[in-house]
């Protein structure tokens, strides 16, 4: 695998940090700036959304400086937002400094998984998303855990500040040595063409909807872990917090997982055997709960499994069609937090009304909706025969 796979992972994880670390620090925020614990949790919130939207407006963007300008800038923008963080006198700046670091990682996201699969032959380029997609995942295993520790040892500012160092040597050193196109087989088309393109193709829209609703799916679920472990078992701190440590290494293994199954079972048939095999893992979880022997390796298959579907749709967006691919990934990037706020507000008004224990049941129902678009994408058009879009599109 090329070298260069795995400093993009590197600078995927860095944006993974840079979303989620606020819930590990709250207390340390909310007490620091003097606001209300829901009013810190608002600079996650607002991230989500800034991050979704940023994905689509990130095509154009990249469409016209080319990759390797557009990862340069968006690492150096990233490193500024996290030192403007750090340096943020009062709530205000800081829920700004979100906002620009939303955005720069938005970007980031796209262009690594873009140039990852530009950066090595067709045969192995689920593979190489899948690795980019393990920095992200990683970072719920690593990054947060350290990111907290940083906290108690330097205060919550230094964690911004540990995130910004990084970046720079990578932006300076991957903007020198990053292709500075990565349109497959010449120019792709203008991006508004591109977006028109898209979603005029029945394949790529329904292969988003898997993304959209298998990661809705997952969330119902899994933006209330805790309060269902808790119901289910009343674990203390320490044993919850290696529950979450154990779901992080599933999630590891389930992004390298997805690479793999999409380059050795084909973006097709992959595409559809993850929602399928992610229904059954997330039916089990209420039975499994009888048994803390059964429960545990229940839920790190669901984990693994969640974090497969990523690198799997996006490998067959690239291949169905590989010249609408900056398009496709654009808004599959979005679509990631499409999912994320379908479930978690599908699961909140399930535990508004004390139903916590039935989100793995509601969640199952959005991914047995995610195995039907699966089926929709792979449906060949009338008077075409089934082949695998991946055997389609090298011809």
């Amino acid at each position: 695998m090329d070298f260069r796979v795995y400093l993009l992972a590197v600078t995927a994880f860095l944006a993974g940090v840079a979303e989620t670390i606020c819930v590990g620090i709250l207390p340390e925020i909310a007490s620091g700036l003097q606001v209300s614990t829901a009013a810190a949790g608002q600079l996650t919130t607002i991230f989500s959304a800034v991050f979704a939207l940023a994905a689509l407006a990130a095509v154009p963007f990249v469409a016209r400086t080319g990759a390797r300008v557009a990862l340069f800038a968006s690492l150096m923008t990233f490193a500024v937002a996290n030192l403007i963080a750090a340096a943020s006198p009062g709530y205000a700046s800081l829920f700004g400094a979100r906002i620009l670091m939303a955005a720069s990682c938005a970007t980031l996201i796209l262009v690594a998984t873009r140039l990852a699969a530009s950066l090595t032959e067709p045969a192995r380029r689920g593979r190489a998303i899948g690795i980019v997609f393990m920095g992200i995942s990683g970072s719920l295993v690593l990054g947060v855990p350290i990111g907290m520790q940083i906290a108690q040892w330097w205060g919550w500012r230094a964690v911004f500040v540990a995130i910004a160092l990084p970046a720079l040597p990578l932006g300076i050193w991957l903007g020198r040595h990053v292709p500075h196109d990565v349109a497959p087989g010449g120019a792709a088309p203008g991006a508004p063409i591109a977006w028109r393109a898209m979603l005029g193709q029945r394949r790529l829209m329904a292969a988003q909807c898997v993304t959209i609703t298998m990661i809705g799916g997952h969330f119902t679920l899994f933006a209330y872990l805790a309060p269902y472990l808790q119901a289910l078992r009343a674990p203390d701190a320490t044993t919850l917090a290696a529950l979450f440590v154990a779901f992080g290494v599933a999630g590891v293994g389930g992004a390298w997982l997805g690479g793999q199954s999409s380059d050795r079972l084909g973006a097709t048939r992959a595409l559809w055997c993850c929602p399928a095999v992610f229904l059954c893992a997330m039916a089990v979880l209420p039975v499994a709960a009888a048994s803390r022997l059964l429960f545990v390796p229940a839920m790190m298959l669901w984990a693994c499994i969640s974090w497969s579907i990523s690198p799997i749709v996006q490998s067959y967006l690239i291949r169905t069609a590989p010249e609408l691919a900056d398009a496709s990934v654009g808004f599959n990037v979005s679509a990631m937090h499409m999912g994320v706020a379908l479930g978690a507000a599908f699961g909140g008004l399930l535990v508004e009304r004390g139903a916590l224990l039935l989100t793995p049941w509601a969640g199952s129902v959005l991914v047995a909706v995610a195995l039907g678009c699966a089926g929709l994408a792979l449906r060949p058009k009338r008077g075409e025969r089934r082949a695998p879009a991946e055997t389609r599109t090298s011809m």
